[in-house]
C-alpha cells in the first residue's frame, strides 16, 4: 500500500481521474438540462451506448474523429427525440419508458455491431493527448492535468458554460420555469413542450458524445455493452450535484478519482480482492447520493406530465 502514495501513482491517478470522468460529465450534464425542465430520462444509457457505435462506426470507415463525433451526437439527439415523442407528447411513465430505451440502445448497438463490424475487435486511433502552451509546461501537474485530449477540454468547458445558460440566460429561465411551474409558465406565453423536447433531446446530444467519447478517445473501440452502468451513474450523478452543472462536476471527479484509484490498486498488486476494488466507486456513489439526497431540493415537475388546465 505504501507504493499508492508515491508522487507517480498520485500524478497518475490525477491523470486517469480527470480523462475517466468526461464521459459522466457530458451526459450527466446533458441530463442535468432535461431534468431542469422536469423530464426524467433513464434511456442514458442505452444512448450512449449508440453514440459510441455510431461515433466508432463512422470514424473507423471515413478515418475522421470528428465525422465520428458528429454521427454519435446525431445518433444521441435521434434517441432524445424519440424519448420526447413517447413522455411529452405520448406522456408515458417515464422512469419504465427511460429503462425502455436503455434496453433498446443496448440491443440495437450490439445488433449493429455484429452485423456491421462483425465479432472481431478492432480499434483506431483515437483523439491524440493535446497539450494546452505555458499550462502544460507547471510542474508535475502540467501533465497530469493539461495534457488531455480535446474531448476533456470540452467536457470540462461545458460546467461553465452550462451553468451561465441555466442562470444568466432567458432560455435558462424558461427551462428552470418549466420544471418548476409548469403551468405559471405556459400562462406567460412559453412553450413547455417546446422546452422540453429541446432539453431532452439536447441532453440526449451529450450522451451521445459521451459515449463516443469512450469509443474515439478513452478505449478507442467499440465492445458491446462498454458503457457498463455509465449512463445509469450519469443520472445519479445529477441528483448529487443537485441539478446544478457545478455540483456535477464535483460529483464526476469524486466518482472517477475513486474509480482510478482502484485501478491502480489492481496495477500496483496490492493485495486485495479485485471485486471489492471495483465495488468501490459505486459503494461511494450509494452513500453519496444518501448525503445528497437530504439536501438537494428537485425540480418540482420532475417526471411529471404537463397537462395544459390542470392546477
Amino acid at each position: 500500500m505504501p507504493d499508492m502514495f508515491t508522487l507517480p501513482v498520485l500524478l497518475g491517478i490525477i491523470y486517469s481521474g480527470i480523462r475517466l470522468a468526461t464521459p459522466y460529465l457530458f451526459a450527466a450534464i446533458g441530463e442535468t438540462f432535461a431534468q431542469a425542465s422536469g423530464v426524467l430520462n433513464l434511456g442514458v444509457e442505452g444512448t450512449m451506448l449508440m453514440g459510441a457505435f455510431s461515433g466508432f462506426y463512422v470514424a473507423s470507415r471515413t478515418g475522421s474523429l470528428w465525422l465520428g463525433l458528429l454521427a454519435a451526437a446525431l445518433a444521441g439527439m435521434i434517441m432524445g427525440l424519440a424519448m420526447a415523442v413517447v413522455s411529452v407528447t405520448l406522456k408515458a411513465e417515464q422512469g419504465i419508458s427511460g429503462i425502455g430505451f436503455s434496453l433498446f440502445g443496448l440491443g440495437l448497438s450490439s445488433l449493429l455491431f455484429e452485423k456491421m463490424i462483425g465479432s472481431s475487435a478492432i480499434s483506431i486511433s483515437g483523439f491524440p493527448a493535446l497539450r494546452i502552451p505555458i499550462l502544460g509546461s507547471i510542474p508535475y501537474l502540467g501533465d497530469a492535468v493539461f495534457n488531455q485530449n480535446v474531448l476533456v477540454y470540452l467536457a470540462f468547458l461545458m460546467v461553465p458554460v452550462s451553468t451561465y445558460v441555466l442562470n444568466h440566460t432567458t432560455l435558462g429561465l424558461k427551462i428552470r420555469a418549466v420544471g418548476q411551474y409548469p403551468q405559471a409558465a405556459d400562462s406567460l406565453g412559453i412553450n413547455v413542450s417546446q422546452i422540453r423536447y429541446l432539453t431532452v433531446a439536447f441532453g440526449g446530444l451529450m450522451a451521445g458524445i459521451a459515449g463516443a467519447s469512450l469509443s474515439l478517445a478513452l478505449i478507442n473501440l467499440f465492445q458491446e455493452n462498454m458503457t457498463s452502468g455509465m449512463g445509469y451513474i450519469a443520472v445519479a450523478l445529477v441528483y448529487f450535484g443537485g441539478w446544478r452543472p457545478a455540483g456535477v462536476l464535483g460529483g464526476s471527479l469524486l466518482f472517477s478519482f475513486v474509480n482510478a484509484f482502484q485501478l491502480w490498486l489492481q496495477v500496483k498488486g496490492v493485495k486485495i480482492p479485485s471485486n471489492i476494488a471495483l465495488m468501490l466507486p459505486y459503494v461511494l456513489t450509494i452513500l453519496a447520493l444518501t448525503f445528497a439526497a437530504n439536501r438537494a431540493r428537485q425540480p418540482a415537475a420532475l417526471s411529471k406530465p404537463f397537462e395544459r388546465g390542470e392546477s
